[in-house]
């Protein structure tokens, strides 16, 4: 279903979805209708479901990192996701299993911000909070 090529076009959008078609040909050895078409084609079968920016966070101002595992104490899950699904600084959120029910990872300015957060989700359960302290990858 996927080539090699597929792959190496994958993994050329990934570093930079604004890569010319051109470009990646180049590297791959197709003319850019080819990539074109290949690149069509992995959005129609479903393997390429979007195109995203990465932004440097600090100079917007967020310069908190923060990983919250919530505990459930309540069965109110569907409000629960309602809620996370809403909240703008909450930047991934997914349902675990292992210790806790939901792991949050969540990009702010200050401290304020994250302690709102907190206490709308006591409203469902309890939390355990890490910071991060640097990004290595």
């Amino acid at each position: 279903m996927f080539d090699e090529l597929d792959l190496k076009i994958i993994d050329m959008l990934k570093i930079n979805s604004k890569i010319s078609l051109k470009t990646i040909g180049e590297s791959i050895h197709l003319t850019p209708q080819g990539v074109s078409n290949r690149i069509i084609r992995l959005q129609d079968l479903g393997l390429i479901t979007q195109y995203t920016i990465c932004t440097n966070d600090a100079l917007l101002g967020k310069t908190i990192t923060a990983y919250i595992t919530i505990f459930m104490k309540t069965t109110k899950h569907e409000q629960l996701i309602k809620f996370i699904k809403s909240n703008v600084i909450i930047e991934e959120a997914h349902r675990i299993s292992g210790d806790g029910c939901y792991l949050l990872k969540v990009i702010c300015s200050n401290m304020d911000e994250i302690n709102l957060l907190l206490d709308n989700i006591m409203k469902y359960g309890t939390y355990r909070l890490n910071l991060s302290t640097s990004t290595i990858k």
